[in-house]
């Protein structure tokens, strides 16, 4: 595939230099004409007595028929910029429609055609993800099986541990692929989050130490209730993970703004360093210190919150609290 677009990329460029040449040199004419419009107007009516009222009015005629102009001609480039900023934002699906034979027309058909190459690829490599994380279920079902056959010990615990962790690495991948849809991967339905939060709490973090301040007043909104339960999940675990219970206990607070409902959930831990958070919730990725069977996870966690955010139209924020660690979504209400 990348062979394939790089041959096209070099089979166009010398036509592509062809073309912007002939655009170049039609700016360069209209340039000229406009410099000797504009000289004729003043040269003559500067030679008559009454020659501005009528040389200021053509001047400005002749000035805009040459803006006009030019306009017109680099309009195209507008319509690219566009395309080329819907597929650095990662829509794929975005066309750029130009005339195909235009001097950028042609460029926008091969931004096109680059385009469905890519989104190709990508669907080619979620299906190979899904198809492998699928088959890697069975065996590692089997494994776990056996694995309880073990004697009672840290050797047998330390198995299902690896094979737990084993489970949630394919589990996260095939939510992450699943979720690389978007929105369309959601089954959404009339769900209230204070309900979702209270739900989760007794059910999962009954005896931890976890606070709650929930808006009295927050509304039912369309949401996937089983992918807002394991966002739930993830950032309450994580913030559990590095609390500091001497200081206070996790802090899950629900507020209404004008944007929509604002999930926080916080910790008072150590928060992380400042040049790490950027790289929070890319997937795999993990701070040193929490590189350890016991608290490290899979590093698909935060990735997967970041995922179900953005699939609800909301965005995951992440940043250090005083003290401690806070992560906050403001879900729309539409």
């Amino acid at each position: 595939m990348r062979q394939r677009m790089h041959q096209r990329w070099h089979e166009q460029h010398g036509h592509w230099r062809h073309r912007f040449k002939h655009l170049g040199a039609r700016l360069v004419a209209v340039f000229l004409v406009l410099a000797l419009a504009s000289s004729l107007i003043l040269f003559y009516a500067t030679r008559q007595t009454y020659g501005w009222l009528w040389g200021a009015p053509l001047l400005l005629i002749v000035t805009g028929m040459a803006f006009g102009t030019i306009r017109h001609m680099i309009r195209p480039l507008r319509a690219l910029a566009v395309g080329a900023e819907a597929f650095a934002r990662g829509d794929l699906s975005h066309r750029i429609r130009l005339r195909p034979h235009s001097e950028l027309g042609e460029l926008a058909e091969l931004f096109n055609r680059m385009a469905a190459d890519i989104q190709a690829m990508l669907d080619g490599k979620r299906a190979l993800l899904l198809a492998i994380s699928h088959e890697l279920r069975s065996p590692l079902t089997r494994a776990r099986l056996n694995a309880e056959l073990v004697e009672e010990g840290p050797p047998r615990q330390a198995l299902l541990q690896d094979l737990a962790l084993m489970r949630d690495l394919i589990t996260g991948i095939l939510e992450s692929e699943r979720l690389g849809a978007g929105h369309s991967a959601l089954a959404l339905q009339s769900c209230n989050l204070n309900a979702l939060i209270a739900e989760l709490v007794q059910n999962q973090f009954a005896d931890a130490e976890v606070e709650l301040d929930l808006a009295p007043d927050l509304p039912a909104m369309p949401l996937d209730r089983l992918r807002m339960q394991l966002l739930l999940r993830n950032l309450g675990d994580n913030a559990l993970r590095h609390n500091d219970a001497t200081k206070g206990k996790v802090l899950v607070i629900t507020t209404m703004t004008e944007q929509g409902a604002r999930l926080t959930v916080r910790d008072f831990g150590p928060g992380v360093p400042a040049e790490v958070l950027p790289k929070l919730g890319e997937p795999f990725y993990r701070p040193d210190e929490a590189r350890t069977r016991s608290s490290g996870g899979v590093g698909l966690g935060l990735s997967l919150c970041k995922l179900i955010a953005s699939a609800h139209g909301a965005t995951l924020a992440l940043s250090n609290a005083t003290p401690g660690f806070e992560a906050s979504v403001v879900l729309p209400m539409a």
